[in-house]
């Protein structure tokens, strides 16, 4: 298991990817979607994917998920638990939204008073308090992406998996809930890998983007994030570093496509 030695403190690996590749199909249908990505991830890093679309940045999310098998190489989450959480919210629009967030609790066989109570501190950690008796239909948008974050914090995992998000949301709910998160992240200490089309997106929130290859993904580029936290996602630093990935985000592309 490799080792990160960041001032003086050896962590090891909680997300350990060796050469996976992941190939959908067989013979002249084949369609390799990773070639040979390996990453490692610590304990407490934020980690974000970034690549052009169909470079298999979800696919990578599910094989870590274990949604999917790979194909090849080596993918170690050393029993950890993982959670999942979508660009939709995907909530059950018949079920409250304490419903929907005791629904893992439920599955996890914890009995009504113990998962009601787990609820109910949850739904204070993304500051929604109060709102446990409405339907996701009476939400908005980010109000059911903080019940769908409730819901796989419920999860008790020690790994968090998000495929874009917020992706769907306005800048302003956008940012509001990038706070949020990096709150929760630190509270919770918890190991994250988040998927996203936006580099500033990518640069506000990382400790690490990872920049994969157009189709098949490979990884081509770590880029280390070292600017103090908190940021602004229009602060210069994090417009800046976003120029960079960017500039090598559009010579890949166009690579590609030549």
């Amino acid at each position: 298991m490799s080792i990160l030695e960041t001032s003086g403190v050896r962590t090891a690996s909680v997300v350990r990817i060796e050469n996976v590749s992941k190939t959908y199909g067989s013979g002249s249908n084949a369609l390799l979607a990773l070639d040979r990505v390996s990453l490692d991830v610590q304990q407490g890093e934020f980690v974000c994917l970034l690549g052009a679309s169909g470079c298999g940045k979800s696919t990578l999310l599910s094989l870590v998920a274990g949604l999917d098998k790979i194909s090849s190489g080596t993918l170690d989450t050393g029993g950890r638990k993982v959670a999942l959480m979508f660009q939709e919210a995907a909530l059950f629009p018949w079920l409250s939204v304490i419903g929907n967030v005791e629904l893992p609790l439920r599955m996890q066989g914890v009995g009504k008073a113990e998962r009601r109570q787990r609820a109910l501190e949850l739904l204070e950690v993304v500051r929604l308090e109060g709102f446990g008796d409405k339907r996701p239909h009476e939400l908005s948008g980010g109000m059911r992406q903080r019940v769908a974050l409730a819901r796989a914090l419920a999860q008790d995992a020690d790994i968090l998996l998000m495929d874009e998000p917020f992706g769907a949301l306005d800048a302003m709910t956008r940012d509001i809930l990038h706070d949020e998160l990096e709150r929760i992240w630190r509270e919770q200490n918890l190991t994250v890998l988040f998927v996203t089309h936006n580099v500033r997106e990518a640069v506000r929130l990382g400790d690490r983007v990872i920049l994969l290859s157009s189709r098949p993904g490979r990884v081509i580029e770590d880029f280390a994030i070292k600017h103090p936290r908190p940021r602004r996602i229009d602060s210069p630093e994090v417009s800046g570093q976003a120029a960079e990935i960017t500039d090598r985000l559009r010579a890949e592309v166009a690579r590609h496509a030549n």
